[in-house]
């Protein structure tokens, strides 16, 4: 058995291996025989519609030089000619190739009607003929027919997402959104020409995916369509009516919501014109703001707002009404007489009419339409013509009176603006002497010219005349009366040669409208009384303040100055007292007086003529030398919380005070220095207690104030300060001080550094200073330079001495000539004092004393 398959299998090798041998015997005869050979290989050539092929026919013969009538033949067995020389390929044509040994088909666009089979055909030593076939087919690719990358949908409307496909065989289409396959369902529906999307929402926006495939080609193409939902723009409404100030500039906004962004477009509807095209107009189309740079009449039109973008328009419309601001046409002065009516009037135009009111001048009141409630004697009127847009106002003011006189305000308003214009009311009056009713007499000495003006209110102006007696100056011919200004204003000049002209003058005014009269009165004037009293308020070793009684003065001769005179009391003769002046305002203190000496004092009152005679007497010692007198602090107290407490002061201040006092009385040794305490502390049960461990003492040289320093905030310091002479410390003054709460917001700088002025003053004290040393260098060794030439002219003789001992100090020992009684031999000199408002000057006059002053 096994021997049998042995045998079988023996015998199919043997039947194999005679195959295979015979194949090879065939394929060899085949090689040796001519043939055609089509490049490429197969013989089916599938290629899509639209691309090009190359197909080439090659003979494999022995002898490629016998071959000849090498051709194409299409499918239709027509021989395909090659491309024609200088003109363009056509759709089909041959080319030789390889130097004439092989010949290519070309398909410059393969189309459907191409399909079919392509035979290459040749001949071959003449005789033989040889031939070979090759298919073509076609088939149409995937292609867009209506597939749109970008799509921008309606918002709230049934959109198809455009995807048309067109293929051959034909091809299935589904759709994808971030990757995820989109069913047809509910809002989704799936079409020949797309995706239909119902009610399209923003929540649509995003990339959709295009899915074409043909099975039977395997071909597959993706196509990426972005979709952006479009929402039509909605214009914000605009007011209906909006008002421009001709000759101002007007702007408006306009809003819009929409997607993409609207631009915006204004339009001016009477002309259908585009505003950003007009002169003086601008347009922003990306804001939508409107700008007018200067406002015409002519501008007064609809202007309507349009948004737009792709997915529509929509604009709303406002009415421009351009307001003429008023001015005032006509507004005139007047002038009424006194006790008549005053009609003053007053145009205004403007659009919308202006309305018009009056107020006097420099109030802020205004008149109101009708009776006046505060004056029943004013009436405003007011009449309107709005086609014109004119307003006439009137102000009607009966039995007129001198205080209505003055300046009147029109006053022209509307919507646009506010207009105004002054006018004068001229109220015409008889004359008045109301402004010298309260003047005093006029005075006059010693034969002095006196001057009487006389000036009459009056409109028109009034003239003047002057009466003496009754009798009219000018009629008298008096060389002692003279008149000047016979007008507006006239000036009687008198020149009293005696006494009888010490009396009453009479000035009569005069106009169209009446008459008045004014008795002016000349006096003499005289020396004043003598000074009835005068008493030491305050007494120190070396002054004494005194309050002194005026005698009793005349209206219109006030006293210019008080004089005192005052000697040791052992000294007799009134002539070597000293003297002193003072204005009748200052403080009346007699300085450097010695101490623990008697003195007497006499006091004499001055007026334009003269000084009086010497009277209130006093006799006064002054004190011996002693500590000076209790400083006066310069706080003003906020509040006393017992009689007997100290006052209290406030710090503006948390953390310093600045402490500050006048100088007092020295009383016979200079102040030296002030020494001040401050302690904290509180007040319990009435008491006051200090923490002493915490209170600071600081000597002060010569200073009225000082800074208290590292204080602690919302705290009570009692202050006690005293100033120091050679005797002693005088009595302390006390205050309660209370600092700020919080900290202190005054930025102080405890350590200031030297400004550049002080560096300079430095500098040139320093060059000084080595002068001065130079200069006492050269006294000592040389007797030269300023010290030596200062020395030399201080040395006097011992007659030089007595003499100066003699006068006495420049100062206070020289002698007065005391002037003696009016009734005997007075010692007359022409005298003045002059009161500038603030001190009394001394003329060369009668001599009061050698030192007086001010």
């Amino acid at each position: 058995m096994a021997a049998q398959y042995g045998r079988s299998i023996v015998s199919s090798t043997a039947v194999m291996m005679l195959l295979v041998w015979m194949t090879l015997i065939g394929m060899a005869h085949s090689q040796n025989q001519p043939r055609l050979k089509i490049l490429p290989a197969s013989s089916v050539q599938r290629k899509p519609v639209g691309h090009s092929l190359l197909l080439t026919c090659r003979p494999e013969v022995p002898d490629t030089n016998l071959i000849s009538d090498l051709r194409w033949n299409d499918n239709r067995n027509m021989t395909i000619l090659p491309k024609p020389a200088g003109q363009s390929s056509p759709l089909i044509y041959t080319e030789s190739i390889a130097g004439g040994t092989a010949l290519a088909l070309i398909f410059n666009s393969l189309q459907e009607s191409m399909a079919g089979t392509y035979f290459c055909a040749a001949s071959y030593s003449v005789t033989e003929k040889l031939n070979a076939a090759v298919v073509v087919e076609t088939y149409v690719a995937i292609t867009w027919k209506d597939a749109p990358t970008d799509q921008r949908p309606l918002m709230g409307t049934d959109y198809i997402v455009r995807c048309e496909v067109t293929a051959n065989p034909p091809a299935t289409v589904d759709w994808l959104r971030n990757g995820d396959q989109i069913k047809s369902s509910g809002r989704y529906v799936i079409e020949n020409r797309g995706l239909l999307i119902k009610n399209i929402t923003e929540a649509d926006d995003g990339v959709y995916t295009c899915r074409a495939a043909v099975m039977s080609t395997g071909e597959l193409k993706n196509r990426e369509i972005r979709v952006e939902v479009q929402i039509m723009p909605q214009v914000q409404r605009l007011p209906l009516v909006m008002d421009a100030v001709e000759g101002q500039s007007f702007s408006v906004m306009c809003n819009a919501t929409g997607k993409p962004v609207p631009e915006f477009q204004w339009i001016k509807k009477g002309t259908q014109q585009n505003a950003a095209d007009l002169d003086r107009f601008s347009v922003n189309s990306i804001t939508g703001q409107l700008d007018i740079s200067t406002v015409e009449q002519q501008d007064h039109d609809n202007y309507a707002c349009i948004a737009r973008n792709p997915a529509g328009q929509s604009e709303s419309v406002m009415k421009l009404n351009v307001l003429i601001r008023p001015k005032i046409i006509e507004f005139i002065n007047i002038t009424v007489s006194e006790n008549e009516e005053a009609v003053f009037v007053c145009k205004a135009f403007g659009r919308p009419a202006p309305e018009i009111t009056f107020r006097r001048y420099g109030t802020v009141e205004e008149y109101s339409i009708g009776l006046q409630v505060s004056d029943d004697r004013i009436i405003l009127e007011q009449s309107t013509d709005d086609e014109k847009g004119e307003t006439v106002g009137t102000l009607r003011i009966s039995k007129l009176a001198t205080t209505d006189d003055g300046l009147y305000e029109c006053i022209a308003r509307n919507r646009g603006d506010v207009a105004f214009k002054v006018g004068h009311i001229t109220v015409e009056y008889r004359p008045i002497f109301d402004h010298l009713k309260a003047l005093p007499p006029v005075y006059t000495w010693e034969e002095r010219p006196a001057n009487l003006s006389c000036f009459a209110q009056a409109i028109p102006n009034a003239t003047i005349e002057w009466r003496f007696n009754d009798r009219r100056i000018q009629d008298l011919y008096d060389q002692n009366l003279r008149i000047e200004n016979e007008g507006l204003r006239s000036d009687l000049i008198i020149t009293p040669r005696d006494r009888r002209y010490y009396t009453a003058y009479k000035c009569v005014a005069n106009n169209r409208l009446g008459s008045a009269e004014h008795i002016m009165e000349l006096r003499e004037a005289r020396i004043p009384e003598m000074v009835p009293q005068a008493k030491p308020r305050i007494v120190s070793a070396t002054s004494i303040t005194f309050d002194i009684m005026a005698p009793p003065v005349e209206p219109g001769l006030p006293l210019t100055a008080f004089s005192v005179q005052w000697k040791e009391q052992f000294q007799s003769d009134w002539n070597f007292a000293l003297n002193r002046t003072w204005s009748p305002d200052s403080p009346y203190i007699v300085e450097g007086l010695r101490p623990q000496t008697a003195y007497s004092f006499r006091f004499a009152a001055r007026n334009v003529v003269g000084l009086s005679q010497w009277g209130a007497y006093v006799d006064q010692s002054t004190p011996r030398r002693s500590e000076p007198e209790t400083p006066r602090i310069l706080h003003t107290p906020i509040q006393d919380e017992e009689e007997d407490s100290d006052p209290i002061v406030t710090s503006p201040y948390a953390d310093h005070f600045d402490m500050r006092w006048s100088i007092p009385v020295d009383n016979g040794e200079p102040i030296d220095m002030y020494r001040i305490k401050y302690c904290p502390g509180t007040k319990v049960n009435g008491y006051w207690t200090e923490m002493e461990e915490h209170c600071i003492e600081q000597d002060i040289a010569r200073m009225t104030n000082y800074e208290m320093r590292s204080l602690q905030a919302d705290t009570y310091y009692r202050i006690e300060l005293m100033a120091h002479n050679a005797i002693g410390f005088s009595k302390p003054a006390h205050v309660l001080m209370k600092t700020a709460r919080g900290i202190d917001v005054v930025l102080r700088v405890d350590s200031p550094t030297l400004s550049s002025a002080a560096v300079i003053g430095i500098v040139i004290g320093s060059v000084v200073l080595l002068l001065l040393i130079a200069d006492l260098l050269c006294c000592a060794f040389g007797n030269l330079g300023i010290l030596a030439t200062l020395c030399r002219k201080t040395k006097r003789s011992p007659s030089d001495l007595d003499d100066e001992a003699k006068l006495g100090r420049e100062d206070e020992k020289q002698p007065l000539n005391t002037p003696q009684q009016p009734a005997a031999s007075p010692l007359k000199v022409n005298s003045s004092v002059e009161y500038d408002g603030r001190v009394v000057h001394s003329r060369s006059g009668e001599i009061i004393g050698k030192n007086s002053a001010v």
